[in-house]
């Protein structure tokens, strides 16, 4: 572990919150730990870390390490460190996004990586977007498949709808609640810029219950 990484994580648990802490451990049904760093904290305290230290040269690198941090916000601050030197990666970090992905996954940093990091990083090599889409949607991770669904949640008219309803298509018979919610979710945020095209994805398929009330909520 280099210095600064090492200084980011003693400077992180040295304002750690107990009090805060059960209460964000129990929200997320106790099966991660915490430091009690609620997110405008967090980040309030990494800008003070950086004021101090500067910003990481080598953010893999930094991510990489905070990740095997058994502390929740150690993941939140690598994804955010990431997400800012999205544009500077080279096209094979999706190897290693890929594998942020399915380590020790849930919403909470699978969306993160989903909407912000996955999805930016495609949108500076698109070339990526076939193969890797083909993989996860294909696949049998449930959170792999959730980060193909929703990658394109930031492009707005931008997005791809042939491969976003592809991508719904795929999975509209599971009964899997974050596919269903990813699928709701996905159609709501395209139907700002096209509510008819998505309306009419939602009245030709057989949506679940709770896919279709996701992606009609703002009719």
């Amino acid at each position: 572990m280099d210095s600064y990484t090492e200084k980011l994580i003693a400077f992180l648990r040295s304002r750690a919150l107990p009090e805060e802490k059960i209460a964000m451990e129990q929200y997320m049904r106790n099966q991660f730990v915490f430091l009690g760093l609620r997110s405008p904290l967090r980040r309030a305290v990494y800008r003070e870390f950086v004021a101090e230290q500067g910003k990481p040269r080598d953010s893999l690198a930094v991510a990489k390490v905070l990740y095997e941090q058994p502390e929740r916000e150690f993941r939140y601050i690598a994804i955010d460190i990431l997400v800012k030197d999205v544009k500077k990666q080279s096209r094979e970090s999706i190897d290693f996004y890929e594998q942020l992905v399915v380590t020790d996954s849930w919403w909470d940093t699978v969306d993160l990586l989903a909407g912000t990091l996955v999805g930016g990083h495609f949108q500076v090599y698109p070339e990526l977007i076939e193969a890797y889409n083909t993989k996860w949607i294909d696949g049998e991770n449930i959170w792999l498949a959730r980060t193909a669904i929703l990658f394109q949640l930031k492009y707005k008219d931008k997005t791809d709808a042939a491969l976003l309803f592809a991508n719904c298509e795929k999975w509209l018979e599971s009964e899997e609640f974050f596919i269903q919610k990813a699928i709701g979710w996905a159609l709501r945020q395209y139907a700002k810029f096209e509510p008819d095209a998505v309306l009419s994805f939602v009245e030709s398929h057989d949506l679940a219950t709770l896919s279709r009330k996701e992606a009609l909520k703002h009719f």
